[in-house]
């Protein structure tokens, strides 16, 4: 019996070591869980905030750029138009006193990379076109029509977003909680909302966008497609080669960008600028293995950038492909 009590005292002690080793790895479990949830929070928020701050600073660009420029232009030889790749973000900040290389809890430069590029968005052709005086605008339906049906896209696509812009844009606001009336997007990733399938909205995004005014197409960044689809009439070759004449020298008026042509009447100054007002500022934050990215639409006015609004998250590669100057 003696024996027996041994062993049974012997296999209760066991059991108690288990039973605490048990309890002691899911302390520790629970323990690393919450510091890595914190950790990454707290690389999320540090990631938004200098994101910000990279807002600010196309900001401060772009404006520089409206008060600089003296021919009233904008093109792709001006410094908001070059892309920042990724990048270390201890590069960007002052090395003085070690600054950049504390080791700070709070401060993971190390691995902390950044990257953007700021697009401007009347290279692109504005759904918002497609209403004027509270009815569809027959001028810009067939330059979207020539558009999808150069991107092998049915035409039945054009009717489902003319209509619903017609519908959002000509609804009372006292209308507001009516179900038949669609919302208007804000961004083309956004169609959705109205039907338009997501492979429409992939192939449509590099070429269009959605903008708060109606707007001129810039002849001096659209992309040859953009162009080609804006000047009912106008050949594809033709607009290769305003793509490629304002590669050595950028057009000061669209009337400079006609003289191209073989039909200089084609490209119209009622349909095409060489000055834009609203840009897309993109930014991306990667750190560790914590990835932000934000964009903004900016409207840019002499002396003065506004934000207009500002998202975060995940979006379509296609829509963030910069189309200018592509064929």
């Amino acid at each position: 019996s003696s024996l027996r009590q041994r062993g049974a005292a012997l296999l209760a002690a066991m059991l108690t070591v288990a039973l605490v080793a048990t309890f002691a790895a899911s302390a520790m479990w629970q323990q690393w869980r919450a510091i890595e949830v914190e950790s990454a929070e707290r690389s999320r928020i540090q990631s938004a905030w200098i994101l910000v701050g990279a807002l600010d600073w196309s900001r401060l660009i772009l404006r520089e750029d409206s008060l600089a420029r003296n021919d009233s232009t904008d093109n792709l030889t001006e410094p908001w138009s070059i892309p920042l790749e990724e990048a270390r973000l201890s590069t960007f900040l002052s090395a003085q006193n070690n600054v950049s290389q504390v080791e700070d809890a709070s401060a993971q430069t190390d691995n902390a990379f950044l990257s953007g590029r700021v697009t401007d968005m009347q290279s692109r052709m504005n759904l918002t076109n497609l209403v004027k005086n509270k009815a569809i605008d027959e001028t810009a339906l067939a330059q979207f029509e020539r558009l999808f049906s150069y991107l092998g896209l049915q035409q039945s696509d054009v009717t489902l977003i003319s209509s619903n812009m017609l519908k959002a844009q000509t609804s009372n606001s006292g209308d507001a909680q009516n179900a038949a009336i669609p919302l208007m997007p804000q961004t083309v990733s956004q169609l959705s909302w109205w039907g338009v399938s997501q492979t429409t909205i992939a192939r449509i995004a590099p070429h269009v966008t959605i903008l708060p005014m109606p707007t001129k197409v810039n002849v001096n960044t659209a992309g040859a497609e953009v162009i080609w689809a804006s000047a009912v009439g106008l050949d594809m070759s033709d607009a290769q080669r305003i793509i490629q004449a304002r590669s050595s020298n950028y057009y000061k008026s669209v009337e400079a960008a006609a003289k191209v042509l073989s039909k200089p009447e084609l490209l119209s100054a009622t349909l095409f600028d060489v000055a834009s007002d609203y840009f897309e500022v993109r930014g991306r934050m990667r750190i560790d293995q914590t990835i932000v990215e934000e964009r903004s639409l900016v409207l840019k006015q002499r002396a003065k950038v506004r934000t207009l609004w500002r998202e975060r998250g995940g979006f379509i590669r296609n829509e963030s492909a910069d189309a200018m100057g592509k064929s």
